[in-house]
């Protein structure tokens, strides 16, 4: 069977929105994260759809990947896409009219749009959610990469 990559100009896109505008990304550096990106994403997947398996389901949800990365040792990546993923569900059921709509018309904007638009206030939103009481390492705030430092994901 033929590996499944993300498409090239994807894996482009989001290494440069993370790059100053000046930056050059050589085509070797591109094809590497595609590699890394696509296995990494069969590899959390794998793990959720076993935890799908072992409760007879066939659909694998957020709460699946969530679980899988949390018990492949990704926990704290974890931790922020939760809120994430409740933000984005959120806008989801705005968008069906079950609540005021932040973007007026649904359907108006792709979903890929409006969660590029939401990059700039998850690291507000992974902040609040943080708990003061709980003292972090430099190991474990480095661990969230630049999600920390107000870039998003």
């Amino acid at each position: 069977m033929e590996e499944a990559l993300l498409p090239i100009a994807n894996v482009a896109r989001i290494m440069k929105g993370t790059l100053p505008e000046s930056a050059k990304i050589a085509k070797d550096a591109k094809e590497c994260v595609q590699e890394c990106v696509s296995e990494f994403i069969a590899f959390i997947t794998s793990e959720a759809s076993e935890k799908c398996q072992q409760e007879k389901r066939k659909t694998v949800n957020g709460e699946d990947i969530l679980h899988a990365m949390q018990q492949l040792g990704f926990e704290n990546y974890a931790e922020a896409l939760k809120i994430y993923l409740a933000r984005y569900r959120q806008a989801n059921k705005t968008d069906k009219g079950e609540g005021p709509s932040r973007r007026g018309r649904a359907g108006t904007e792709t979903e890929d749009t409006y969660m590029d638009e939401q990059y700039e206030d998850d690291d507000l939103y992974a902040q609040q959610e943080y708990d003061d009481s709980q003292e972090q390492t430099p190991q474990e705030v480095q661990s969230y990469g630049h999600y920390d430092q107000g870039q998003g994901y």
